[in-house]
């Protein structure tokens, strides 16, 4: 709490800082898989009670941490990336905890670390599949639309990102993000 004037005023706490890397120890794949079994079978209802399936023996997680007196302390964001043929990759189950979207650009970091991720490893495309609310914020960010689908009852849209507007970004090499502070 902060005194402002003779009241007090709460103040949503804010962590001091993001990172945003692949996930290397098993807390964080750990709470990526939570994560996402919060916002895609408990917030949007698209699974029954997890969302988990055979791309996760093979995918790479990429996680968004936040930090607090220095530590690495929640996952508050993820995404999988995985080959599927011949320089093709695939990026799929983007999640943000709820009271961290559209507070220090998350999605959008771990999109650029995801993609960056897969050009290192020899990515010469790079495909998701978008929830239709999404489509123009992946647009923003460089990626075309090149089909429409069904998933899961819900509608989706096939994406492919410019890849080069992402450049390489190697596993010891992650995304540092400074919070943004709202106005008082």
């Amino acid at each position: 709490m902060l005194l402002d004037g003779d009241d007090y005023k709460i103040v949503p706490f804010v962590p001091g800082g993001y990172s945003i890397k692949r996930a290397d120890r098993a807390w964080e794949v750990r709470a990526a898989h939570a994560l996402r079994r919060q916002v895609f079978c408990a917030e949007q209802g698209l699974f029954a009670d997890d969302d988990r399936d055979d791309l996760d023996a093979r995918a790479l997680p990429i996680v968004a941490l936040s930090w607090n007196a220095g530590m690495a302390e929640r996952v508050v964001g993820t995404v999988r990336i995985h080959a599927h043929e011949n320089g093709l990759w695939r990026g799929s189950r983007l999640a943000v905890a709820r009271g961290y979207r559209r507070t220090a650009g998350l999605g959008r970091e771990l999109i650029r670390v995801a993609v960056g991720s897969a050009h290192a490893r020899g990515a010469t495309r790079f495909l998701a599949t978008v929830q239709h609310a999404n489509i123009g914020f992946f647009e923003s960010l460089h990626w075309r639309l090149l089909d429409t689908a069904t998933v899961c009852g819900a509608p989706h849209g096939l994406m492919e990102a410019d890849l080069a507007h992402y450049p390489p970004c190697a596993d010891h090499e992650c995304a540092v993000v400074a919070p943004r502070r709202r106005a008082a």
